[in-house]
């Protein structure tokens, strides 16, 4: 081999080095924001479970009502959920179908106010 394939070979190494550096780069780059989407996801999780926590009354308290129950329009529970819901949103979460649980930008919704309209 001559000095001049040896050249050769040594730059298409590190041509290829390079081109590797740069993957490893971009999958470190993937790879962050993943642990760091993880992260944010496993916080809202746990404030999201600790939020229904306080919300769920114990299951010894809690009387379980017929389907009947649940169908006179004038009952006040109703009017319940539609308050967790405006609260939840106010907390900065979406209620909407769409983005159910994730959390707003500073921005409203528009999904999520048409549920208030």
């Amino acid at each position: 081999m001559n000095k001049k394939e040896m050249l050769e070979r040594f730059s298409l190494l590190e041509k290829r080095f390079q081109e590797l550096q740069e993957d490893f780069v971009t999958i470190k780059k993937d790879l962050v924001q993943l642990v760091e989407e993880n992260h944010q996801l496993a916080h809202e999780n746990h404030h999201l479970r600790q939020r229904l926590d306080d919300l769920t009354p114990d299951s010894n308290q809690q009387e379980f009502k017929t389907k009947d129950q649940h169908k006179d329009s004038n009952d006040p529970s109703i009017g319940e959920g539609y308050d967790n819901l405006a609260r939840i949103y106010e907390e900065g979460f979406h209620i909407c179908h769409v983005y159910f649980g994730t959390p707003r930008e500073e921005e409203d919704c528009i999904f999520c106010l048409k549920f208030f309209g």
